[in-house]
């Protein structure tokens, strides 16, 4: 197998830049500053750390995220995002203004609980119980000041932790009807770790998922689509009894039950991103920008070459995973994800020319090993192990010097996944290696 001309490296990283492997000799990996990956972000960011907590990590710092579907830390992977934007304040303090419990004080709350850790790893958690009398009992933030937008795909997030009793086991999510009047809602098992109700009239982007964040601490989502314009309460947490019970099922409520919350987000987009934290106004996250450029040029293969790329794919929404740029001309070399999660494969000439695509019928979660190679009239894309498309098209190369490699940028979708590794061969590597080369 030949040696790669640029090897990126999520484990390896500084400030603002992500180290690359620009060569392999028999003394072992040599790093270059000349070939980092420069990384954009204007604003502060959260992952999840090696230690199997959330923490803030600064500006232009790349993320590298340790979370697993276990809710323990694993191998850590490259965390790249779009844009995004928190509309409840006070995300964690659930007591703070802006959040109530409903028309007639139907739950307690005690906020900074003693009772256990939050997912920070600090004591900021809130403790709901219901009141005696027999009611909905809810919790609401950013009451009647979250401006909402019609024909708009929002999720509401928020972590959660079973504590006790049948309305400290069972949490339900929804949103107000008067933005969204299919009265959709989620309902889910803390003690299970499921979701396991999803109801309302017909709405084709509702969804409902939940994500083990360790200690006892689940993230539940609810996604669905506003059917009006306007503001409305930002954020509802229903206490519930049972795993099939209705939306906003009223119920008598014993004093003692408690259930654990922390971490409320509603956002537009059809996941949950990571978590922004908020205090007295939404707060906005900028978008994961990771590019390298001028340097690089030696590392890409301009008449022909490989693009090597493994991908944690969580999300299943659409974005540019790896991207060969001529500088702003619109000719490029592309691999991107799909909405359905299928990949497709871009070669543009011109920004007039036709784009050719090849596509897969990839669309499950989990680690995908992608590998493209190029030449004029000679393109073959494998993932996993197995030939996905080839192509014999020889008018659509770019005529152009490739200068750019580019990880996530909004000219060509956002990447919102994780990525653990990506590599450059300027050689166009046979389809036997090619085949190798992504063999899990």
């Amino acid at each position: 197998m030949p040696t790669p001309s640029l090897i990126l490296v999520p484990a390896r990283f500084k400030t603002g830049k992500l180290y690359t492997q620009i060569a392999t000799t028999s003394a072992g990996v040599v790093l270059g500053s000349s070939g980092d990956f420069n990384v954009t972000r204007a604003t502060t960011a959260t992952r999840f750390n090696a230690n199997g907590l959330i923490e803030s990590v600064a500006s232009g710092v790349p993320r590298l995220d340790y979370y697993t579907s276990g809710g323990t830390a694993g191998c850590p992977a490259l965390l790249v995002e779009p844009s995004g934007t928190n509309l409840i304040v006070q995300s964690q303090n659930w007591l703070a203004n802006g959040w109530r419990d409903d028309a007639t004080a139907n739950v307690t709350t005690v906020t900074a609980t003693t009772g256990t850790i939050d997912p920070l790893g600090t004591y900021t958690a809130n403790a709901i119980s219901p009141t005696s009398g027999s009611a909905t009992h809810l919790k609401v933030g950013s009451e009647n000041s979250a401006s909402f937008t019609g024909s708009t795909v929002y999720t509401a997030s928020a972590f959660f932790k079973q504590g006790t009793g049948n309305a400290g086991r069972y949490v339900q999510l929804t949103y107000p009807v008067a933005r969204f009047s299919q009265n959709g809602f989620a309902n889910f098992d803390l003690q299970a770790g499921a979701v396991v109700a999803s109801g309302g009239t017909a709405d084709t982007n509702r969804a409902a998922r939940i994500e083990n964040y360790g200690n006892g601490w689940y993230r539940c989502s609810f996604t669905a689509t506003c059917t009006s314009n306007g503001t409305e309460n930002g954020f509802t947490a229903v206490l519930i009894t049972a795993s099939g019970d209705p939306r906003a099922q009223p119920f008598a409520g014993t004093i003692t039950d408690v259930l654990y919350g922390w971490g409320a987000q509603t956002e537009t987009g059809s996941v949950a991103t990571s978590y922004i934290p908020t205090t007295t106004a939404s707060g906005t996250r900028n978008a994961d920008v990771i590019t390298l450029s001028g340097a690089v040029s030696g590392c890409i293969g301009q008449t022909e070459g490989t693009i090597y790329v493994e991908v944690d794919m969580q999300r299943l929404i659409l974005g540019s995973v790896f991207v060969l740029d001529v500088g702003g001309t619109g000719e490029y070399i592309a691999i991107s994800k799909l909405a359905t999660g299928a990949f497709r494969v871009s070669i543009k000439k011109t920004s007039t020319s036709a784009v050719n695509i090849i596509t897969t019928t990839t669309n499950a979660v989990g680690i995908y090993k992608l590998a493209l190679g190029y030449k004029s009239g000679d393109y073959a894309l494998y993932i996993n192990g197995v030939s996905r498309g080839t192509s014999a098209n020889a008018t659509d190369y770019p005529t152009g010097s490739l200068t750019q490699a580019v990880v996530s940028n909004a000219n060509y979708g956002s990447l919102n996944d994780f990525i653990r590794a990506a590599a450059l061969y300027t050689t166009r590597l046979t389809n036997d290696q090619l085949q190798a080369l992504t063999t899990l």
